[in-house]
């Protein structure tokens, strides 16, 4: 996988003509399209199937429900012909089970690759004090690594978890363990509303396998400018 491969750009938008001019744009320039609730809320999948144009797809809607119904949606998902899908690792265990069942199963039936089916940790918007204050015990990192624990153990393929653990993920769960990491600001962008945050160089230094990466690129004068310049960056650090 070249450095910009490993690049998922975030459409966080509503606005199907703007997802569609930023997916233009940057079509060669990066690894795929990271899709979330606000895009697919207003577009439903018949504007998934039209953003995407073939691009690999992270569909990052992170169920969080009951086994049934998560299950249910994944299987849905499935259709979409996703590169990966997500779930909240806080579901827990029989949750997550049955989320990489369905998805094994969907994919099986409908004759298309496996999508790689990975658990949210803990949100790069939250810090320590966010954890306690919902009842969460922190550090942080610690925190991460329990439910990436879990999530390896009931079947899946990896965690979304900030740049700050990706060493520690990698070293505790190997190099097969997929870790997809938001967050990613390089120094000539700003930090936003993330709280823990990385260069895109450093996180692929650390041990990182995808990038997500929103408005560095998407809120950029020149998106594909942007997106070039940290494909650059990455392959100069490689």
């Amino acid at each position: 996988m070249s450095p910009q491969d490993r690049i998922l750009v975030a459409l966080d938008t509503a606005d199907l003509a703007r997802a569609e001019a930023l997916a233009s744009a940057l079509s060669g320039l990066v690894g795929g399209l990271k899709i979330g609730k606000e895009f697919f809320t207003a577009h439903g999948p018949q504007g998934v199937r039209a953003l995407a144009g073939g691009q690999p797809l992270f569909l990052d809607f992170k169920f969080h429900d009951i086994p049934n119904t998560v299950a249910s949606a994944l299987r849905a998902a499935v259709d979409l012909a996703p590169l990966i899908v997500n779930v909240h690792a806080s579901g827990g265990r029989a949750m997550m089970a049955a989320a990489a069942e369905a998805v094994r199963d969907a994919a099986a039936a409908r004759g298309v690759a496996r999508p790689r089916l990975i658990g949210v940790t803990v949100l790069t918007s939250l810090d320590d004090a966010d954890l306690e204050a919902v009842g969460q015990r922190g550090p942080a990192a610690g925190q991460v690594l329990r439910l990436a624990r879990l999530a390896r153990d009931s079947g899946l393929d990896g965690v979304v978890c900030s740049p700050r653990e990706i060493a520690g993920l990698r070293a505790a769960l190997g190099p097969d363990f997929l870790l997809v990491v938001p967050g990613i600001r390089p120094d000539w962008a700003a930090k936003g509303d993330q709280k823990r945050v990385t260069t895109p160089a450093e996180a692929l230094a650390a041990g990182a396998d995808y990038l997500v990466i929103g408005r560095p690129i998407t809120g950029a004068e020149d998106p594909a400018a942007a997106a070039r310049r940290i494909g650059e960056e990455l392959a100069a650090a490689v």
